[in-house]
C-alpha cells in the first residue's frame, strides 16, 4: 500500500507493507532493535543503545517500526519534524534486516510514516542526507519522491571536512517536495 492509496482513517490500525510486515509505531522497548539493525546495516551511523531508546520513547510519533507476525522489529524509519521548517519531516535513519530486503518494506516504512506525520502534523515535504555512493538509499528516496509526484534537490549539507578527525564522507541534504497525499 503507498500513502497515495491509504486512507487516513486507517492510521488508527497500523498499516501493513508489501511483505506482510505490520507497521507500527515503536515504543522504548524497540529501542535495542533498532540500534542492532542500524548496527547490522553497516552503512549508518551507529549510535548508542541509549540513544535509540530515547529516540523510541521522544520522536515514537515521528518514527515506524516494521514488525512480523511475531512482534520482531524487521525494519524502522526515524524521522523529526524539523522545528524551524515545521512542514519538514526530516529523516534521520533507516534500515531494513536482511532477511526481508528487496521486499518494499523501506518504501513501505516511509510511505507509512509520511502520511502519519502529514496527517498529524501537516508536512509538506521530506529531507534527509546521503553519503556519496549509498546507491540503495539513493534508489529509495528517488522512488519516493516518483510515487509522491516530487522533485528531488540536492546539495551538500555538511562537507567531510565538518566531521574533524572521524573520516566521515560528506553528508549530501535531499528535499523532496512538494509532497502529494
Amino acid at each position: 500500500m503507498t500513502t497515495a492509496h491509504a486512507d487516513p482513517a486507517s492510521l488508527r490500525t497500523p498499516l501493513r507493507s508489501p511483505s506482510g510486515l505490520r507497521l507500527d509505531r515503536p515504543g522504548p522497548e524497540d529501542g535495542p532493535a533498532l540500534w542492532r539493525l542500524a548496527r547490522e546495516a553497516k552503512t549508518l551511523d551507529v549510535n548508542s543503545v541509549y540513544s535509540y531508546l530515547l529516540w523510541c520513547r521522544d520522536f515514537a510519533g515521528t518514527s515506524a517500526v516494521a514488525r512480523d507476525r511475531t512482534g520482531r522489529v524487521m525494519g524502522f524509519v526515524t524521522g523529526y519534524v524539523r522545528p524551524d521548517a515545521p512542514g519538514t519531516l526530516f529523516i534521520w535513519q533507516i534500515a531494513v534486516d536482511e532477511s526481508v530486503r528487496g521486499l518494499g518494506v523501506g518504501g513501505a516504512l516511509l510511505d507509512g510514516l509520511s502520511l502519519r506525520v502529514a496527517t498529524e502534523h501537516g508536512i509538506d515535504r521530506l529531507e534527509t542526507t546521503i553519503t556519496p555512493g549509498n546507491a540503495a538509499s539513493e534508489r529509495l528516496f528517488t522512488s519516493y519522491a516518483e510515487r509522491h509526484g516530487a522533485r528531488v534537490t540536492r546539495e551538500t549539507l555538511f562537507p567531510a571536512d565538518r566531521f574533524a578527525d572521524c573520516r566521515h564522507e560528506s553528508e549530501v541534504l535531499h528535499r523532496i517536495a512538494p509532497l502529494s497525499f
